[in-house]
């Protein structure tokens, strides 16, 4: 029964896994962007006068991954970065054009459909999906493992395809 049970679990961390994947390789094919650009792009467009400290605050991803995801967002021509009028030290980035038709190209993100699904969840449901996750990794080995919320098996600061 034990076994059963032991493979049911893996069957389905796999199919996490898979899904993963496939959401990473669909949103590769549509923009060109790996989630975690994705992700920035939304934030750099979704505000005004926003810094890379910011983006950094919002997604909890540390500044150096924000900074390497943003050189590649605008080595790609889809940010730019320009300096406060108020503090030249300061850096807001803005999303060009062709960052806004990225954007609109976008299929739905995979943690985006998993955060609207989640929410509607009753709390005590949540508090049992995330403690078993957590008991999850670390039975993997995996607790101390450091992590963006972020549905992605790769690097966060990969490159992407680079174009649709």
């Amino acid at each position: 029964m034990q076994t059963e049970i032991a493979n049911a679990t893996l069957k389905a961390l796999r199919r996490i896994l898979r899904a993963t994947d496939r959401g990473s390789r669909k949103l590769a094919a549509a923009t060109g962007l790996t989630p975690s650009q994705l992700l920035v792009l939304r934030e750099v467009e979704a505000r005004e006068e926003v810094t890379p400290g910011t983006i950094a605050q919002r997604l909890q991803f540390s500044h150096a991954t924000i900074t390497a995801i943003t050189d590649r967002l605008v080595a790609l021509g889809l940010v730019t970065r320009r300096r406060s009028e108020r503090d030249k030290r300061q850096i807001f980035l803005d999303a060009t054009a062709e960052g806004r038709q990225r954007l609109a190209d976008a299929p739905d993100a995979l943690q985006e459909i998993f955060a609207h699904r989640f929410a509607a969840l009753p709390s005590w449901e949540q508090a049992m999906i995330l403690a078993s996750t957590e008991r999850l990794a670390a039975l993997l080995g995996a607790a101390d493992i450091d992590a963006a919320p972020l549905l992605d098996t790769g690097l966060i600061d990969r490159e992407g395809t680079g174009a649709p």
